[in-house]
């Protein structure tokens, strides 16, 4: 389809613009056309806005900070926005802690553990998940940066829980330094290790047996590469307890591809290391192993699709395989010479989507997807089936860990529950509620979840999770917020958060939709959205904003929609496809120009999920949705806000730059706005007070433009 022969026309809104608003329309800053053209297999493709990708050029800076003042200067003025920003505050200083990330290790429970009202989780340890009093500070970033700009990126206990390795990153950036701290003192122990931690391949660490030292994620240090390359060419090294950090040697890694995201994990009695190495975004990943010999052995190739690997305390290794079965099998082989060629079936793929394993004492665990919400089944060792454990309805299960004696320790929460850890007994098949508990600050009982399924283009029912008070009326004058992600195989699943409270009480219907290029129905969902089926996902996003439509949940113009990251490019894509179909559309950090962004600084490890313009056929598919391509001159598309962070590792700014620019050059009566925030980067390690401006921002953003009093 030539979308630059459409002339896309959206109805009247009948909600008047505020004065603010209609002020702020009048006076957008100058955006000059500087036009480039490139060809692209024989397709001539002209850009406007290529000036804006260069934000070191002062001019690029000065544009960014008037868009940033016109932004303000509409949003600052709206009293809702005041109002909002109060209750947002006061909800956020009311729950008990919240305890995520645990990892056992030496008889000690760790955690991240998030405060009210402060700016940053802390890390602790305790005896139990229900011993908190127990519980003391290993590292507290609020203490060693009072600005609450740094934030923790990962940690790993040593196997004794003596010390623990904790990556520091400032602002947003994910650019983390590793830190040794003693567990029972909270001294740092040595100077920390630069740069194991990154935006998109992130980082890792690998305690050895006897707490001397541990394997890490080692970026290129400056002079070892070119610039270019020094957030790629992730590989392994081993760091000496003591010793420079400079003598440290070489492990694994010369011979990953570019996009190499190293993730690392010991077995429980130090015997083993095993590093997963993942081929950039896209999903695939080999595995390596190193034992006694301390030689690291590779035992599944990209080919074999195996998913996750875990150890087993009897001996074996554990794994997720999608070859020839996309919802997903586990395999077990002995880790002392693994093989999975040779490896038994030991959980056949059924009908729902296994999304983990973890295997603890002689039970073997499985978190499954189920288009959304979650289940965790329960085998033995040999994968006799033991039932499954009891959790809330229409839920998440975001972590498993080992229990003592088998007991499996798992958090759960629902849309109108808060998270709780819990302990399930396989002897007595009972669960009970740890310590680790939420009281959550916004109470959910007046509201209730109804699960329905939208029929995409071509014929594909999609999930769809509608929250809604009780006994709201279907008349189609509710204003609703719709938001998806839909890729990368991330499964987009049901969450406690305090942020739908002000919707529901303002009359608000609120929907999450499992999208394909998700992973809720197993690999071959994920697939039939990524690469150049892409499409997919846009025409499953279009369908439930249309059921929403037709079963009288709301109408078009009271319609709003949220997405972020990749769910930022579905944004993108959905205001130019359909700006008929909503009211006002919220993005955050989101990737606009497909054409570019293989260039961009983080670019190239979204080549395995998008595809590349070096290839004809992936270049036309990416052609065909990029949103930045498809803004039409004359269009009505609907209001829009766009947030960027300026640390963002992960998606250029750019790309919401470029794309503002030309929204505002397209002719819309609509109000366009772009947000960037000088102290976050891609939304990871935001400080508390700067996410709360944000969830104002947006919010307030949403009430004027969907008339809601």
């Amino acid at each position: 389809m030539d979308f630059a022969r459409l002339r896309l026309t959206r109805a009247p809104v009948p909600v008047a613009l505020s004065l603010i608003a209609a002020a702020c329309l009048a006076q957008p800053p100058a955006s000059p056309k500087k036009p480039v053209t490139e060809v692209y297999h024989g397709v001539a493709v002209t850009d406007d806005y290529r000036w804006l990708e260069n934000y070191s050029d002062p001019a690029v800076r000065a544009w960014s900070d008037a868009e940033n003042q016109y932004a303000r200067k509409y949003l600052d003025a709206l009293a809702v926005r005041a109002t909002l920003a109060d209750e947002l505050k006061k909800l956020y200083a009311k729950p008990s802690s919240r305890y995520t990330s645990l990892r056992a290790a030496g008889g000690l429970l760790f955690a991240l553990k998030t405060q009210p009202q402060q700016e940053q989780p802390v890390l602790v340890a305790l005896k139990s998940a229900d011993d908190t009093a127990s519980e003391r500070v290993v590292a507290d970033p609020n203490k060693l940066d009072p600005t609450g700009g740094t934030s923790i990126d990962f940690y790993v206990p040593s196997l004794d829980a003596k010390l623990v390795a904790v990556s520091l990153s400032k602002g947003g950036s994910e650019s983390g330094d590793v830190h040794v701290f003693e567990t029972a003192t909270g001294r740092e122990t040595e100077p920390p290790i630069p740069r194991v931690n990154g935006g998109t391949a992130g980082g890792s660490l690998a305690w050895n047996s006897d707490a001397t030292g541990f394997y890490y994620t080692r970026y290129p240090r400056a002079g070892e590469r070119p610039p270019a390359d020094l957030n790629f060419f992730q590989q392994v090294y081993f760091h000496r307890m003591g010793s420079d950090t400079k003598s440290d040697a070489y492990s694994l890694g010369k011979d990953f591809p570019r996009i190499a995201e190293i993730q690392l994990h010991s077995s429980d009695d130090g015997r083993y290391v095993l590093a997963a190495m993942a081929n950039g975004d896209g999903g695939d990943v080999a595995h390596y192993l190193m034992g006694a010999d301390d030689v690291w052995h590779q035992f599944a190739r990209l080919s074999d699709e195996i998913a996750q690997v875990a150890f087993g305390a009897d001996g074996n290794l554990y794994l997720l395989s999608h070859l020839n079965a996309p919802k997903g099998k586990v395999l077990k082989t002995a880790a002392e010479h693994p093989s999975v060629a040779d490896a038994q079936t030991v959980v056949p793929e059924s009908r729902v989507a296994i999304e983990s394993l973890l295997v603890s004492g002689k039970m073997l665990y499985v978190a499954d997807q189920v288009g959304g919400p979650s289940q965790i089944r329960v085998f033995d060792a040999g994968g006799a089936a033991q039932g499954t454990v009891p959790i809330l309805p229409v839920s998440a299960v975001d972590q498993m860990v080992r229990g003592r004696d088998g007991a499996l320790l798992f958090r759960n929460n629902s849309f109108l529950d808060p998270p709780a850890w819990y302990r399930f007994d396989p002897a007595a098949k009972k669960v009970a509620r740890t310590a680790l508990f939420e009281t959550g600050a916004a109470d959910f009982s007046d509201a209730e979840v109804v699960r329905v399924f939208a029929i995409s283009k071509d014929g594909t029912r999609v999930p769809l999770s509608i929250i809604r008070r009780k006994g709201a009326k279907l008349d189609g004058k509710n204003p609703a917020l719709l938001t998806a992600y839909g890729g990368y195989d991330v499964n987009i699943t049901p969450n406690y958060s305090l942020n739908r409270r002000p919707l529901l009480d303002h009359g608000f219907v609120v929907a999450v939709a499992n999208l394909r290029g998700g992973a809720e129905y197993g690999e071959a969902w994920h697939r039939a959205g990524m690469l150049a089926a892409k499409q997919n996902v846009f025409d499953d996003f279009a369908a439930c904003a249309r059921y929403l439509i037709d079963h009288k949940y709301t109408s078009a113009a009271q319609l709003g929609i949220e997405g972020g990251s990749n769910g930022g490019l579905l944004m993108g894509a959905a205001l130019t496809q359909h700006p008929e179909l909503y009211g006002a559309v919220v993005s955050h950090v989101g990737i606009y120009d497909m054409l570019r962004v293989e260039l961009q600084p983080n670019g190239a490890f979204n080549v395995t999920e998008y595809g590349t313009v070096k290839e004809p056929e992936l270049f036309k598919a990416l052609y065909a949705y990029s949103p930045y391509h498809h803004v039409v001159d004359g269009t009505n598309y609907p209001p829009v806000l766009f947030l960027t962070g300026a640390n963002d590792p992960r998606v250029d700014p750019l790309n919401s730059r470029k794309m503002i620019a030309r929204l505002q050059a397209s002719g819309t009566k609509r109000l366009v706005l772009l947000r960037t925030s000088g102290s976050s980067g891609h939304g990871i390690g935001t400080a508390l007070s700067e996410y709360l401006a944000q969830e104002a921002d947006v919010l307030g953003f949403l009430f004027d433009q969907l008339g809601v009093k």
